[in-house]
């Protein structure tokens, strides 16, 4: 972790730099404060292009379906083979930017991310479901250096109180991207059925551009390990710190596990008796629990400030908070469908405010020199966390609706019971 003595802003964010004088202190803060707004907004978009990179994709599956002539299985590894090639491939990211840096990782992977996204484009152009999914895998290579390492970098570039709001943003930022890509995939489709494909690369270069640009990324104190030390060190942290980054890891997947699984289960009901929403109006139905997410995710962020005592309290109630409510889940599932879509939302604010505490408790838990590799860990779980939700989700609603919620509030009361018994931060966490 880095020592070097850090002085508050009046805004948001804590400076990197010592004033040489105090008289300029004044005129200084605003516009240090101003470049380091732009530089998150640059972090931010990183995580929101790899869920647009997805999620945008979801309501033209079936478009693609008919036009394609595959069957429901094929068109779900559009989405399943993407995370689970980024899945695999994020601890090897991690190491990289720890052996580098974070940008050397990162606009390379944007750029092959976007590349293949164009690629993918021209595959459904040319009615080519071979030419998709291999472009499909390429972008899961890309992706697995992109927001993962965002999450390291923000953690390298903010200290203190601003590095679990800038880490909460960033979970918001994710959040939004899934609020809204349902709905911006639906309305690029109503102009033609693959033009989802085409938009995302433009989101990309934008993201690319923000990072090249914007970025600024600290310098490394110290010389990066050979790979063997490096790994000697990685084991080193999880044997001390394995009880609780083990269980983090685990609730952070299963919380992603079941926003996904619960996602794909209510897109599927929704376009049955007696409901029939789909197209746009469904991105916006779906739209409502992914909201409470952004929301609490952002103020969670915000209010933590690394105190320990606190992220425990809300790890916990976010925990059991998601417990209570999907396990109601198992009776009123079928009653009522506003009270369905509030349950879901009373969930998913479970889930924000678990997750800010989880990423802020990882990014602060080891030296920036071993930070990209347990940063990316924790991200690949959760990458197949999100691949595992809809096959899973899919398989039990053959089996029984009641199934579901179950297995799902089961899952949910083994998380919480794991995290009050392992998960015990006290005071100041990250040091």
């Amino acid at each position: 972790m880095e020592k070097s003595k850090r002085k508050k802003l009046q805004i948001f964010f804590d400076s990197d730099i010592e004033p040489q004088y105090k008289s300029e202190e004044s005129g200084r803060n605003n516009e240090a404060s101003k470049g380091q707004v732009w530089e998150f907004i640059a972090i931010a978009t990183v995580p929101l292009v790899l869920v647009l990179g997805n999620s945008m994709l979801v309501p033209i599956l079936p478009d693609m379906q008919e036009r394609l002539g595959i069957s429901q299985f094929q068109s779900s590894l559009v989405i399943t083979l993407f995370s689970v090639t980024a899945g695999l491939v994020i601890p090897l990211s991690g190491y990289l930017s720890d052996r580098f840096s974070r940008k050397a990782i990162m606009i390379p992977s944007l750029i092959i991310y976007g590349a293949a996204g164009v690629l993918a484009g021209f595959g459904a152009v040319w009615n080519s479901y071979t030419v998709i999914i291999i472009a499909r895998a390429i972008q899961g290579l890309g992706a697995a250096g992109t927001a993962p390492i965002a999450m390291a970098l923000a953690g390298d570039m903010y200290k203190e109180a601003t590095e679990s709001k800038a880490l909460g943003l960033t979970e918001a930022s994710n959040g939004a991207g899934k609020v809204i890509s349902p709905i911006l995939g639906a309305l690029l489709a109503l102009w033609v059925w693959y033009a989802p494909f085409f938009a995302f690369p433009f989101f990309c270069l934008m993201s690319l551009l923000a990072v090249m640009f914007l970025l600024k990324e600290p310098k490394k104190e110290k010389k990066a390990p050979e790979p063997g030390p490096y790994m000697k060190n990685i084991g080193k942290v999880l044997k001390e710190k394995g009880r609780w980054l083990i269980t983090s890891f685990f609730a952070g997947s299963l919380a992603l596990f079941v926003l996904f699984g619960v996602l794909f289960y209510l897109s599927d009901i929704l376009e049955l008796e007696p409901y029939y929403i789909d197209g746009v109006k469904k991105g916006f139905v779906l739209a409502i629990p992914l909201l409470g997410l952004v929301v609490t995710s952002y103020t969670t962020g915000s209010v933590i400030k690394k105190n320990g005592i606190l992220m425990r309290w809300l790890m916990n109630i976010g925990l059991a908070l998601m417990t209570v409510s999907l396990g109601l889940c198992i009776f009123f599932f079928n009653q009522n469908l506003t009270l369905f879509i509030g349950l879901l939302t009373l969930s998913s604010i479970g889930t924000g405010l678990l997750l800010p505490c989880l990423n802020t408790m990882i990014t602060g838990s080891v030296e920036r020199e071993q930070r990209g590799m347990i940063t990316s860990i924790y991200s690949s779980l959760r990458f197949l966390g999100v691949a595992a939700g809809p096959p899973l989700f899919g398989w039990m609603m053959e089996k029984s609706h009641q199934i579901v919620f179950i297995s799902v509030t089961a899952l949910a009361l083994l998380a919480l019971g794991l995290v009050f018994f392992f998960i015990k931060p006290e005071g100041k966490v990250g040091g």
